[in-house]
């Protein structure tokens, strides 16, 4: 039997126990006409000003995933239903379509995804991402994709004829080297091996692909961020980026419960170490520090990676701006040619 673990919601006033062991967490798929598709993000520490997420929830549940707690907003758990209970949103290319015949849309850069994974296993089935993008090639609009999904290798035609016209970057977030690390945090995630390969694939297509060293767990794969490097450039990474482990209210007990079983002889020093780095705390959600650590044990590893990216010949970091291409804009609405002046 599987326990299903979902802290308690904020958002809710009652709460359920099971006395017995919880029953197995199903998957469950919902279906929503959502009201909108772009989202606009004020954060200061992200790159990017817009986003679209065609699915609520994820799959691969991972342990840390600092998204866990949007399914509350939809009185769902941060837990197992963040997991298990997917929403698809199944209008979105509709809503998207509508978004770029707006006046106010000039064809800023959309990223997909930021909360869920857009290439997680449902889209093999929807194939709503596949859509979102086809609409983003007949607008030229540009394009950041942040993925573990080696769904993607399904769309590398796709992405090819986009980034001739318009601006395309892929980010492949890849926190381990080891397959068998990776399994016990990112139980249901294509393993680091398949997703350094579908790296490689993007690559041969001239599509340019960037390296993710997400999230930083310490005293786990901080000593790793020379070989993650190392193997993504190998396959074809141009750009990295590192954030630390990120551990809202309702992910740490999620985060945890899981490295406490997968690892109980590491566990305590993981979460006291990050306290260190946290300044005693286990997250910090300030904007300008949530992404990065403080401490001289995170210098040692934003120094790691610092020289690791120069001696490997990666471009200087520029984490505020890993997504912005130049301002002029390729998007164009395909009946533009078609209206009259001042229409």
């Amino acid at each position: 039997m599987k326990r299903i673990s979902n802290p308690p919601n904020c958002f809710t006033a009652q709460e359920l126990e099971w006395l017995d062991g919880a029953p197995e967490a199903h998957l469950e798929v919902y279906e929503e006409r959502a009201k909108s598709i772009v989202n606009e993000n004020s954060s200061p520490d992200i790159g990017f000003r817009y986003s679209v997420n065609p699915y609520r929830g994820c799959f691969h549940a991972c342990a840390y995933c600092y998204a866990r707690p949007t399914h509350q907003y939809i009185d769902f758990g941060a837990g197992s239903d963040f997991e298990r209970k997917i929403v698809v949103k199944v209008n979105a290319p509709e809503l998207l379509t509508k978004e770029f015949e707006k006046k106010h849309w000039c064809g800023e850069e959309i990223v997909f995804s930021g909360i869920t994974d857009c290439y997680q296993p449902l889209e093999a089935v929807y194939q709503i991402t596949r859509q979102c993008l086809e609409v983003c090639l007949k607008y030229r609009n540009p394009v950041g994709i942040i993925t573990k999904g080696c769904l993607i290798e399904r769309d590398l035609e796709l992405l090819a004829a986009l980034n001739r016209v318009a601006r395309v970057k892929v980010y492949l977030s890849i926190a381990f080297v080891d397959d068998a690390l990776s399994k016990l945090l990112e139980p249901h995630a294509p393993r680091p091996s398949a997703r350094f390969r579908a790296m490689r694939a993007l690559a041969s297509r001239g599509i340019p692909v960037g390296i993710g060293v997400a999230p930083i767990i310490p005293s786990l794969n901080d000593v790793e961020i020379p070989e993650i490097l190392r193997i993504a450039k190998d396959n074809g990474a141009e750009s990295a980026f590192m954030t630390l482990l990120r551990l809202p209210t309702e992910v740490a007990p999620v985060f945890i419960e899981r490295v406490r079983e997968a690892l109980p002889g590491r566990s305590e020093k993981i979460l006291n170490q990050l306290k260190r780095m946290r300044e005693g705390k286990l997250n910090n959600a300030e904007f300008g520090r949530r992404m990065s650590g403080r401490g001289e044990e995170w210098e040692i590893s934003d120094w790691l990676f610092r020289q690791s990216l120069e001696k490997l010949g990666y471009p200087a970091r520029d984490e505020t701006a890993e997504f912005r291409g130049p301002k002029l804009s390729t998007f164009q609405r395909p009946n533009a040619q078609l209206r009259l002046p001042g229409m």
